[in-house]
This record gives C-alpha cells, structure tokens and sequence, in this order.
C-alpha cells in the first residue's frame, strides 16, 4: 500500500510514568505494573519509531533518510528530516522543573559538550542534540503544570502571604524575576532547608483541604513526599510558589517556547515539539539537576497564561496555533459514519485516542483502534478518514 503505513512507536519508562494510560492505548502487557512515561514517534536518536513496509519493519528515521522527496521540497530543504517529534505523555508523578534551550544556544551547548568528551547517553549530559525544543501539549485528560512565572501582583501576594517565604519579597522588590530566581536557585543547601522545612512541617500539620489541586500548598505537599532526597528539601519547591499553576480541561493547550520554565504535575496528553530530547532540569525530578546551565536558558519574566482551545478550520478539524516553524498540531473530530478527506504535503502522523477509524487511498486501507492507534501518511495521493464509532484523531505536520 503506497502512501499510508503502520506505525510503531517507542515507549519510555521514565519513572514518573503510570502504569495503565499507554498500555491501555497500545493494548500492550503491563502485569509488573511499570512506569509508561512516554510514546515516541518520530526520527530523533532515541526513537526507534518504526513502519510496516512490505511486511518488514523499517526505522522511521532511515526509511525518510533513503526517501527524503517524502518530506517535500520545502521541508526537505529546511530541515533535511522530519523535524517535529510526536508524543503520549502519562504523568502520574510530578515532572522536574525544566526549561529548554533556543537554537542558537542549543548549537553552540551541544558542541560545546562533545568537545568535552562527555558520553552523548552520559546522566551528566545536558544537550541530547543541536536542536531547540519548543512545545505544545493538549491534555487527553484534566491535566496539571507549571508554566511560566506569575505576573508581579501574584508574586508578590504569595511572597507576603505565605509566612515561610516573606523573607524573599524584599529581594523581589528589589531585584525582580531575575534576582529572585538566582537567589532561590544558587542558595546552600542548608539555606533550603532552613526556608522550606519548616513550610512543610506547617503543611503536615495544618488542616487544609490536601485534595485542592488549585493550591499551591497541595502540590508542595506532594513533591515533599515523592522528592525526598536523603533528608534535603528539593528547591523545585519554591518553583510551584513562584510558577503560574495551569488547569487545563480535555481538549485545551498551550504553547511553551524556548526559555519558560515549566512542569508537567499530573495527567495525560498529546505533546508535540521539535526534534529534540534538550531539558534542562532544576529541581522535582531523580534526573541530573544543573541549576547552572537552566540559569543561561530561562527567562525571568511573567507568563500571562495563554490556553489554546484550537481554531477551527472546517467543521470536523481544529488546528492549535504556534509559533514554531518545526510542526503544526490539528485535531479531527469523527462522528459515526463521516468521511473527510486530506492531502499531506509531507510526511504526518495520526494517532488516535478514542473510537476506531480507517484511513484509505487508492491502493488500500488501514484501520486506527485501540491497540494500533498510529499512523503514517505521506504525500503524493488524497487519503480518506473514516468512522463507524466516532473517533478522536490527532494529526501532526510541519506548518
């Protein structure tokens, strides 16, 4: 069949994964109940995303590599290979503070770490690859994070209003985002502690509602309890204090581009970025921390929160606008019995998350379920979606 292949992704069993979400999706065994953190599909390094040719399954990343027209001209001469990197993402424990680098610096880091001799698979590695790493996510389900700092008012009221951290207002006033952040960031350890244990002791005593997810307070609690490293307070707390707390319904989005500082703190959704694996990490996390070089990256600045509800392009498909050149995220809606029709201009992927579809062209048909929810579609013919359920089907391109 010419044009539309099965695709395979690759699973990541990063420890804050849960144990049902992707399995469920991919209808996978899971009897030891292990971490699914993340579904990979695309081209990076470490992805073994992989199609089914012919009967025989080929890497993704060299089936494109030996057929780049596939990737038409404009994408093929801009970036040379499939840019976007498409992801299912199950957070059942708190994600790190992390930020990520723009291109330039990204270039720059990454040559900077081979030159050093530092292993590219190496825990003390920073830069994965060359690439920036902007991000959009939509949530499949209610979903948690931290994005971006509060504007100054809310600094400022959660600085007073919480007794442990109203030392640090004077240094906001005095200093703003950018001095606050340092100061937290490079404190001793000890320092830390000082701040911060006796908040937490505060929050194990006092009653308050530990179930509001929309408090500050809730997530400290937790992070104290799933980041508890040999006795020292992890200061990614201050972050959930100074970070905007994001809710987001199923269906919504947002948009983080280079330098916002950000968290993923509980539930699933579709994440899609550039081709890059670039994180650097500051706290809630059992990963490498290296404040330092988060601190050449992040932008003290305040984030006015920006949820994307998606924009209608035709009555059935929405798409989520970014700015980033790398990939373009849209969403079919199927009812039972609908078809539509789409013509790639370059290689896209189709994940499904609910229902049952097929996709078809002139030279066959393959059906989208539970169990086998992904697919390749490259240009060079119109292909058809169809339903007989219903189905939620996400499509990812380059804009």
């Amino acid at each position: 069949m010419d044009g539309i292949f099965r695709l395979k992704g690759t699973v990541k069993h990063y420890d804050w994964g849960g144990p049902d979400f992707i399995p469920y999706l991919l209808q996978a065994e899971n009897p030891e109940k292990q971490p699914f953190a993340e579904y990979w599909m695309g081209v990076h390094a470490q992805d073994n995303c992989s199609i089914e040719v012919n009967h025989h399954r080929l890497l993704l990343k060299e089936y494109i590599a030996d057929n780049p027209a596939l990737l038409g001209d404009e994408v093929r001469k801009k970036f040379g290979q499939l840019p976007y990197l498409l992801k299912i993402l199950d957070v059942h424990k708190m994600l790190s503070i992390q930020v990520h680098p723009g291109k330039e610096a990204a270039e720059k880091e990454f040559a900077r770490e081979n030159a050093a001799g530092i292993p590219i698979d190496s825990p003390k590695r920073c830069y994965k690859d060359n690439n920036h790493k902007p991000e959009l996510m939509v949530a499949l389900s209610e979903f948690w994070l931290l994005h971006g700092f509060k504007p100054p008012e809310e600094i400022a009221d959660i600085l007073l209003n919480v007794a442990q951290l109203r030392e640090l207002l004077p240094i906001f006033t005095k200093s703003g985002y950018d001095g606050l952040y340092k100061h937290v960031m490079e404190m001793p350890q000890e320092e830390v502690d000082r701040i911060l244990k006796p908040l937490l002791q505060d929050l194990s005593q006092r009653e308050f509602n530990s179930s509001d997810k929309t408090s500050e307070d809730h997530w400290a609690k937790k992070a104290a309890q799933e980041f508890a490293h040999a006795g020292k307070t992890d200061r990614g707390i201050f972050s959930i204090y100074l970070f905007n707390l994001v809710h987001l319904k199923k269906g919504e989005g947002i948009y983080q581009p280079a330098g916002l500082p950000h968290a993923y703190l509980e539930g699933q959704n579709v994440e899609i970025m550039a081709n890059s694996d670039n994180v650097l990490r500051g706290g809630l996390t059992n990963k490498h921390i290296d404040v330092s070089e988060l601190l050449k990256h992040v932008k003290c600045e305040p984030t006015y929160v920006d949820i994307l509800s998606g924009d209608a392009i035709s009555d059935h498909e929405k798409k989520y606008s970014t700015t980033a050149p790398d990939f373009q995220l849209n969403v079919f809606e199927l009812n039972k019995g609908q078809i539509i029709q789409m013509s790639p201009r370059t290689v896209e992927v189709l994940l499904l998350t609910e229902g049952e579809a097929e996709i078809s062209n002139h030279t066959g048909k393959l059906r989208l379920h539970i169990g086998n929810p992904s697919a390749l579609v490259v240009p060079g013919s119109q292909i058809s979606l169809s339903s007989g359920t219903g189905a939620t089907i996400f499509r990812a391109s380059v804009p």
